[in-house]
């Protein structure tokens, strides 16, 4: 296994399983501390694969975009600059599926199709992938890019946490319709991933988009998270249409897209050039989403 590795975001969700993965080889690297190039200056690049998990995802409020593009852009730009000319040997960028688009059509979305950004977040990454490769372009290091679509396990945040909260309540829910399907990664199998692009030469300035061959859906997740929370389904068929035009009336429509439109990824060039293949389904990632919930301190 080359080493050593170098990790940002070791503290996330995905940092903190990655880590384990690599053990003690591994040396992190705090983008959010003040001073972060400095400090980054001093790290072993010499040879070393860098694993850039680090990311802005939370929108501070009245920012345009531009702290997006700091955290995510600007920051990928001078790390990949200096890892470069500090030889390193690869840099892994984990990157979002928003960078092609918010749902897909007619077929799952493959690292071939146009980016199609939809809002600060997403292009702010595709910035961080255009800069990256600008800096692998002109010098010896590798790249690998890795757009994810929505990560599930233990100790998820964001969207799927409110989803969660809203599961484990005596509530009917107007989600027995809603079964546009939505790609989705276990946290341990991206980690699995993230070494396999790390290791693998075949990984090497390629483009993956890794998911669950089986997809879920707003409907399955909900019914799979109250099966796990020990409450009983009660769900009600409310046409999409209806709950987007709800959701549009209270200023929550591109949440509530999230929950009625399909968005489904391709991973067999993942699977191909690199032997990986998702293993954990929805059973397994709805049971670990409530142990996590459940493990939480009190608000």
């Amino acid at each position: 296994m080359p080493e050593p590795f170098i990790v940002t975001g070791a503290a996330g969700f995905v940092g903190a399983r990655l880590l384990r993965c690599l053990g003690p080889r591994a040396a992190t690297l705090s983008m959010s501390a003040e001073g972060w190039a400095a400090a980054a200056r001093s790290a072993p690049f010499a040879g070393a694969t860098v694993l850039h998990l680090a990311a802005r995802v939370h929108r501070i409020e009245a920012d345009s975009g531009t702290q997006y593009m700091r955290d995510n852009a600007e920051k990928t730009r001078q790390l990949a600059e200096l890892a470069a000319s500090r030889g390193a040997r690869r840099f892994i960028l984990l990157s979002s599926i928003k960078v092609l688009g918010e749902e897909t059509t007619a077929r799952p979305f493959t690292a071939a199709d146009p980016a199609a950004p939809q809002d600060g977040y997403a292009r702010s990454k595709l910035a961080a992938e255009v800069a990256l490769q600008e800096v692998a372009a002109r010098c010896s290091m590798q790249y690998v890019i890795v757009r994810s679509p929505l990560v599930y396990g233990q100790g998820a945040r964001g969207n799927l946490m409110s989803l969660l909260k809203l599961a484990d309540s005596i509530l009917p829910l107007p989600f027995a319709s809603l079964a546009a399907p939505r790609s989705f990664i276990h946290v341990d199998d991206l980690a699995e991933l993230l070494l396999a692009c790390a290791m693998r030469p075949e990984a090497a300035n390629r483009t993956y988009l890794p998911a669950h061959r089986r997809p879920s859906c707003t409907r399955d997740l909900v019914r799979a998270l109250r099966q796990a929370l020990g409450r009983p389904a009660r769900l009600f068929p409310m046409s999409p249409a209806k709950i987007e035009a709800l959701g549009a009336a209270l200023g929550q429509r591109a949440r509530v897209l999230r929950l009625t439109r399909a968005l489904e990824v391709d991973p067999s060039a993942a699977e191909h050039d690199l032997g990986w293949s998702a293993q954990r389904g929805l059973d397994v990632a709805a049971s670990d989403l409530v142990e996590g919930y459940r493990q939480r301190p009190p608000a």
